[in-house]
């Protein structure tokens, strides 16, 4: 989910809130071995002893990576940044060229959204969520559940620990009751490094737009150094 939360109008394309994928058609999905998750990276296996839990995911205040978001059930890839500064951080998917552009920043104690183009939409509101930053998403992944060592099949292929995050409602005793997944996120961090994220599926209602509610974000790089974090000017307060 990373941090991708959403109303109805006005955010785009997520732990978020959450988090939680366009220029070439979607990467084959192979289903994980162990987990029952699909991915779009190819296929995710367990190898490693998983009996150990390694410390939860934890962005980092500077990083900066590229790679794509994913929308399958559109058949829509785009390129895709993710930068953090000072704390601060952006995801950017897409662009005026592309069937979906939009971004999502953490900014000043502030979690924005701004959806520019997406299928169908005719709204393009900056929607604003105060009181929301960088340490309220870590605390969000304190509580992530440990599935397993994997690794991600790809060019490379990356050991990572993948994690599962998640709101469900309504929060009753193990039982038969009623539930309903609000929203989820699979989140793929190096094994050897938790503040560096290579893939993240982000499932519910922070996915209003896609008619299937899940998207993927996959990067290809993701280094520790500052990268470039602007607020839109269509996102800045009156004044």
């Amino acid at each position: 989910m990373g941090w991708k939360r959403r109303s109805r109008v006005g955010t785009s394309a997520a732990l978020v809130a959450v988090v939680a994928l366009v220029l070439a058609a979607p990467l084959p999905v192979a289903a994980a071995e162990r987990t029952g998750t699909a991915s779009p990276f190819g296929a995710v296996t367990a190898e490693r002893d998983a009996s150990a839990t390694p410390p939860p995911p934890r962005l980092p205040r500077d990083f900066r990576g590229k790679g794509k978001w994913i929308v399958r059930d559109l058949d829509i890839t785009v390129p895709f940044t993710w930068e953090g500064r000072d704390g601060n951080s952006q995801m950017t998917a897409g662009g005026p060229q592309y069937p979906i552009w939009f971004t999502n920043l953490i900014y000043r104690d502030t979690l924005y959204t701004l959806t520019y183009k997406w299928p169908g939409l005719t709204e393009h509101p900056c929607s604003r969520i105060p009181g929301f930053d960088l340490e309220a998403l870590n605390e969000g992944f304190e509580n992530a559940r440990f599935v397993g060592p994997e690794t991600l099949r790809g060019t490379p292929h990356r050991k990572v620990n993948h994690w599962r995050v998640g709101v469900v409602l309504p929060n009753l005793p193990p039982g038969n009751y009623p539930r309903l997944p609000l929203a989820l996120g699979d989140i793929y961090v190096d094994e050897d490094d938790r503040g560096t994220f290579w893939q993240v599926l982000q499932f519910g209602v922070q996915n209003l737009y896609d008619p299937e509610l899940d998207e993927w974000l996959v990067m290809d790089t993701f280094e520790h150094r500052p990268g470039t974090v602007k607020l839109p000017a269509r996102c800045e307060p009156p004044r």
